[in-house]
């Protein structure tokens, strides 16, 4: 089945290439669609040279070995040699065949295509010049110029399209360390003997072929939508003959603007697209120093204009309390790529904040609310293609009490119960001084008379002062009206603070400073001296 598809070879001789060069053309090939359809999938077998020369003198001999990819048994080896325009087949035990004579040469093993053919001439001229059978794009291109007998070359000279090239008196070689397809041409060899005799070789084109060819960059879609994913491939062929050859790629943009670093992937995915990466894209493929690159491709990122733009809050409601955090939260239906959120006050117009970033939501945080912040909000939201404008949320601020005014009442209420308690102790205290003797005069004038240190009752423990209350008041006679209480600190007289107390040994000692009342007397309801002795008397010290 392989002979339908097999490679055509026209060997042309004397034929006019070009018309620099009128020489014998080694190789001009010609593949059926049915191979190129094939060549994908199925290997192709490869003949190799030793000595790699496809012209040699007559009498030599060369030995041809057929490479495939997969194992073989070697007596299933087919040769393939024209010679005449006909085709004779044969079959070898093993997978080298010795050639000693002028033809074409190809061989085919199992379960690969046939190779492509090998023309081989066995000269029987005195001065040749030798070149290999297959030179590719980086490969080492070396020609040999030879001469039969015992005479030797004092100088050679290769020519390239009639163009002298090299000029040498110590090599009969010409080493072109990396080929390219600009080495392509017709060559010519001239050497020099000692009798200054000339020699010159028949006109040899070489064609150096294409290790690959130009690459073609692939885009899933060259109008992609902002955000999305984009896929590029960067497509390219290797010869079969040298499918072991390992290629690697690059992506550029506009002018160099470098996308992913060499490597053997041919594939890029950008995850999510822009506006700003709308350009001229295209990929590089690189292997044994031949570089090339792919024709440019354009690609239009196409942006989708901001559309139902809505703000609410969080807490989500119209009412927030007092000392909260408010999050206005600007959100948009539809709109791609980089996108300007602003927010504002729908009574003064000003602006609370703004924020650019690539995302249809954008949140703003007022950390503590205040009832100054009621009112009506708004946001706006522009990718470029026009200031789209939120509705307005009206934001209700409710206040409730705080700690502060917790702590305040909690406090009043203490002082109260602190005075009432103060007040009912010295009543207390001054009722049983009074039942004592049944006089207040003299209960007063008893307790200037005690020593430091005695109290009068277990429950009256302290000093206490008593002043006359000026005022609108009148009691009962003989009774105390309780106006004001001051606390006297030990070892201070007439300074403190009013209702304040002390803990001292885990029990509590009320001091009581001035206690003012009024003792109506006989006469116009004044306090006589009598009644200011009395007062005097009432200052006392009461240790605890």
């Amino acid at each position: 089945m392989f002979l339908t598809s097999q490679v055509l070879l026209r060997l042309i001789w004397g034929c006019q290439v070009n018309p620099v060069c009128p020489c014998m053309v080694y190789s001009q090939v010609w593949s059926t669609q049915q191979e190129q359809e094939g060549a994908a999938t199925v290997p192709r077998s490869m003949i190799s040279l030793q000595p790699p020369w496809t012209t040699v003198f007559h009498g030599e001999r060369v030995n041809l070995t057929c490479n495939g990819s997969h194992f073989y048994a070697p007596e299933k080896m087919k040769w393939y040699r024209w010679y005449s325009g006909k085709q004779r087949p044969s079959e070898t035990p093993g997978n080298t065949l010795e050639v000693r004579d002028s033809g074409q040469y190809s061989c085919q093993a199992p379960g690969s295509l046939p190779s492509n053919p090998v023309h081989l001439l066995f000269s029987t001229a005195s001065f040749i010049l030798q070149a290999p059978h297959s030179v590719f794009e980086g490969d080492e291109l070396v020609l040999r110029c030879r001469k039969r007998g015992r005479e030797k070359l004092t100088a050679v000279r290769y020519f390239w399209n009639k163009k002298v090239i090299s000029d040498s008196n110590k090599s009969s070689d010409l080493l072109i360390s990396q080929a390219s397809l600009n080495n392509s041409g017709c060559y010519q060899c001239i050497g020099s003997l000692e009798n200054n005799h000339v020699l010159r070789t028949s006109l040899t084109n070489i064609r150096i072929q294409e290790l690959f060819p130009r690459p073609k960059l692939k885009v899933t879609d060259s109008q992609p939508t902002e955000g999305n994913s984009v896929n590029l491939s960067c497509k390219t062929q290797l010869p079969l003959e040298r499918s072991d050859t390992r290629l690697r790629f690059a992506f550029f943009r506009d002018h160099g603007i470098i996308l992913s670093n060499w490597s053997v992937s041919p594939e890029l995915q950008v995850t999510a697209i822009w506006r700003e990466d709308s350009g001229s894209y295209w990929c590089g493929a690189m292997s044994s120093g031949i570089h090339k690159r792919s024709l440019s491709l354009q690609i239009d990122v196409q942006r989708i204009p901001v559309s139902g733009v809505f703000l609410e809050t969080q807490p989500q409601g119209d009412l927030v309390v007092e000392g909260e955090i408010l999050v206005l939260v600007c959100s948009m239906v539809e709109g791609t790529g980089n996108t300007t959120f602003s927010w504002h006050r729908e009574d003064t117009r000003e602006s609370l904040g703004q924020k650019s970033q690539r995302s249809q939501r954008a949140e703003l945080e007022i950390p503590v609310i205040r009832e100054s912040h009621a009112g009506g909000y708004y946001c706006t939201a522009d990718n470029g293609y026009g200031l789209i404008q939120s509705e307005t949320v009206n934001v209700s601020v409710r206040s409730t009490p705080g700690k502060r005014r917790g702590l305040v009442a909690a406090g009043t209420t203490g002082g109260t119960f602190s005075v009432l308690l103060a007040v009912a102790l010295l009543f207390y205290c001054w009722h049983q001084r009074k039942l004592g003797d049944g006089s207040l005069g003299d209960t007063a004038r008893r307790c200037l008379t005690l020593g430091p240190g005695v109290s009068f009752h277990p429950m009256c423990p302290d000093p206490v002062e008593l002043q006359q209350l000026y005022g609108n008041v009148h009691p009962k006679e003989r009774d105390l009206v309780y106006s004001e209480i001051q606390i006297i600190q030990p070892g201070e007289e007439g300074g403190g603070n009013t209702f304040r107390t002390s803990l001292e040994d885990q029990h509590t000692s009320i001091v009581y400073s001035e206690v003012k009342t009024q003792i109506r007397d006989d006469s116009a309801g004044k306090i006589g001296s009598k009644d200011e002795d009395i007062m005097e008397n009432y200052k006392g010290v009461l240790l605890t």
